[in-house]
């Protein structure tokens, strides 16, 4: 009862602005279309690349510094999914004092158009993206998911029990009810979206239609609040430290990290990881700091090992994905060690990489 009552106090004592001088302007060249947040830390610029290099190749596959337009792949639908991506606006919210939380609108177009809002939020301590999971202690993931879950299932609910009421109901209210009686509501930390605020955390968790359907969701997204003293008991050391403003960081896994070593001793690189997902799959993009060109990994991360395949080209004769190399590696602390192998040649490279 005591710890609870200490975490309430170092949280309400707390002033929750950002660090004063880390500040948000449009990365360059601004459009119309192209309205895209770059972050500067005058207290500590490392942190504000960090940040920027994560924002730019994870949602613009663009490495920062490259040469030409960073907007190039998004306008032209030449990234890895060929969707013209638009970036309309941004917005910071307030948080507590040691992370930064930034809301980004925007539009993907493919077969058609899709509107979308999405939340990026980092550690100003360390400049590192904040996994949802990392929040919580590993044996509360699963409560908290529950209660997430939980708050789904009762939000459609209580709209059914609504639209149910309705005598004579149109064609468009059986619609809607077929369509929030099959929504999917199993939810889980590693696919959903949050947001940090003032003094509550908000889970986002997808609507129930799809894009044919979006017309009759009168809900759409499920915003889930939850205040920081509700979750106090769930949260994990370092989530507590987080929140509470403390400069205490503790080690959290790889997942949408940025490490930065080299290969072969002697080629240095850069390499961000994406999030480790539940089947324990990732992808990863990395970059030989002379050229910065994107080249993509794909593996699997078990119980501290990477397994990792670097693709060459896809044969169309074969139908397969045809390998340029092969990586094996330990995660060491804050350090991956491992070898990089050719896979024609099968010759050797060590890879030696460090956390940034």
């Amino acid at each position: 009862m005591k710890k609870s009552i200490v975490f309430f106090l170092l949280i309400s004592g707390l002033s929750f602005s950002q660090y004063k001088d880390v500040k948000i302007n449009d990365l360059q060249p601004k459009s119309e279309n192209f309205v895209f947040p770059v972050v500067t830390y005058t207290g500590n610029p490392a942190v504000a690349h960090k940040i920027n290099t994560f924002l730019q190749v994870n949602e613009l596959e663009y490495v920062p510094n490259s040469g030409g337009n960073p907007f190039k792949l998004a306008s032209t639908a030449t990234n890895s999914y060929s969707n013209y991506v638009y970036f309309y606006s941004w917005n910071k919210i307030e948080t507590p004092k040691n992370i930064l939380s930034i809301a980004i609108d925007g539009e993907a177009s493919g077969a058609y158009p899709e509107g979308f809002l999405i939340w990026k939020n980092f550690d100003l301590r360390t400049g590192n993206f904040i996994n949802a999971k990392d929040l919580f202690q590993p044996g509360s993931v699963k409560t908290v998911e529950g209660i997430i879950q939980k708050r789904v299932k009762k939000r459609i609910s209580d709209f059914l029990v609504t639209l149910k009421a309705e005598k004579n109901p149109e064609e468009e209210t059986q619609d809607q009810i077929a369509m929030y009686e099959d929504c999917f509501t199993e939810h889980t930390l590693a696919g959903i979206r949050y947001y940090f605020g003032k003094d509550k955390l908000t889970f986002v968790a997808g609507r129930c239609s799809n894009h044919a359907m979006r017309a009759l969701d009168d809900l759409g997204s499920h915003e889930l609040e939850f205040t920081y003293k509700e979750l106090e008991k769930y949260l994990s050391i370092y989530g507590k430290n987080l929140i509470s403003g403390s400069e205490k960081i503790g080690q959290t896994g790889p997942g949408n990290k940025l490490y930065k070593g080299k290969i072969d001793g002697k080629y240095p690189i850069t390499v961000l990881f994406s999030e480790i997902n539940e089947d324990d799959s990732f992808s990863a993009t990395y970059w030989y700091d002379k050229n910065k060109k994107p080249i993509n990994w794909r593996g699997e991360f078990v119980h501290d090992h990477f397994f990792i395949t670097e693709d060459d080209y896809h044969s169309e004769e074969l139908k397969e994905w045809i390998p340029r190399a092969l990586i094996e590696a330990d995660l060491k602390g804050s350090k991956i060690v491992g070898v990089w192998q050719n896979y024609k040649t099968k010759k050797y490279l060590t890879l030696e990489l460090e956390e940034l």
